[in-house]
């Protein structure tokens, strides 16, 4: 079969090369992958800023979908044929977080999915919802669950208010869910031209930052001086003490990204003040994903995403690093 892997850190050490098929073994699954779709981290992980302590070579990428191709010994779960989407977290199937769970994590403590076949265990997949293809399936395990835990986490319904920063994987997903649940939803982006097509998909109100700075006003002034229920931050220190000051007392900023560097001071009273929760958001169990399939299907959700064949793996990642993309960027395996 073959593979994507990464000999040593850098997009341009991306390399394809051939590796013996695997067979399943007890509680084993074969899987086909017919698409994979590109995360952050993968970026970060291919370039070697994630973990550069990774263990080389490394096949990357958290996220695919495929058909199972075999089965191992004392499997029941799943048969030949069957449509199935890897879990980020192979060992996280339910509950809360413990450092055991977050173990084995694709693309990282393990090799990822940028193959044409991978072996997971019985109890790290899921089943696609019937209405998707394997490219918008392939969009769900990180960047889609990492939003639906931002929202529950915060309790949103229908009064609430949003805030996504920019367009891609996590802020789509985040206001597609909003939007399924009658939140009112804000954006900002860099590129007029992405709120535009935001807004084609419910934003209610967007933002070109690179006209205004001063976002966090923006915010304030479009709910009427209270700020936002949730910030779904995927800046980073660079951005955090803007939504510091966009969320409203007692709101949630969920931290979901580490794109940027600090950019000012992080204004520690104002956490104290507006008795604000920062809250770690990172992807989620197996079971919310299951949780998070139901709805997407009864809501005949469709992902956001710009295909891409898969042997163009490198120019992918050039383009995530080049943040040109708008929502998932995924690669097609043929």
């Amino acid at each position: 079969m073959r593979v994507w892997q990464v000999p040593s850190f850098g997009i341009d050490s991306l390399e394809l090369v051939d590796r013996p098929t695997p067979q399943p073994g007890l509680g084993e699954v074969l899987i086909k992958i017919q698409a994979v779709s590109l995360n952050y981290r993968d970026l970060m992980m291919v370039k070697g800023t994630y973990n550069p302590k990774l263990r080389l070579p490394r096949i990357p990428c958290s996220d695919g979908t495929g058909e199972v191709a075999a089965i191992g010994d004392d499997v029941t779960e799943w048969k030949p044929g069957d449509r199935v989407c890897g879990c980020f977290f192979q060992n996280w199937i339910d509950g809360p977080p413990t450092p055991t769970k977050i173990k084995g994590a694709l693309g990282g403590d393990i090799d990822g999915t940028l193959a044409e076949y991978i072996l997971l265990k019985e109890t790290g997949l899921v089943r696609i919802p019937d209405h998707l293809s394997f490219e918008e399936a392939a969009t769900l395990p990180c960047a889609a669950l990492t939003a639906w835990n931002a929202l529950i986490v915060a309790d949103i319904q229908a009064s609430s208010t949003i805030l996504v920063q920019g367009t891609g994987g996590v802020s789509i997903f985040a206001l597609q869910f909003a939007k399924l649940k009658g939140a009112r939803v804000l954006g900002i982006s860099s590129s007029d031209v992405k709120l535009q097509r935001a807004c084609s998909l419910g934003l209610d109100k967007g933002l070109d930052y690179g006209e205004t700075s001063e976002w966090d006003r923006w915010v304030t002034e479009q709910t009427n001086g209270e700020g936002v229920d949730l910030v779904v931050e995927v800046g980073g220190v660079g951005t955090l003490p803007r939504s510091l000051r966009a969320v409203k007392m007692g709101g949630v900023i969920a931290q979901i990204g580490v794109l940027s560097g600090p950019a000012e001071p992080i204004p520690l009273p104002l956490i104290l003040h507006k008795q604000i929760r920062i809250q770690g958001i990172y992807v989620g169990s197996r079971k919310r994903f299951e949780e998070m399939n139901h709805a997407i299907a009864t809501a005949n959700l469709h992902p956001v995403l710009e295909p891409r064949p898969w042997t163009e793996a490198p120019e992918a990642f050039q383009e995530m690093q080049s943040a040109a993309h708008f929502g998932k960027l995924v690669l097609s395996v043929q």
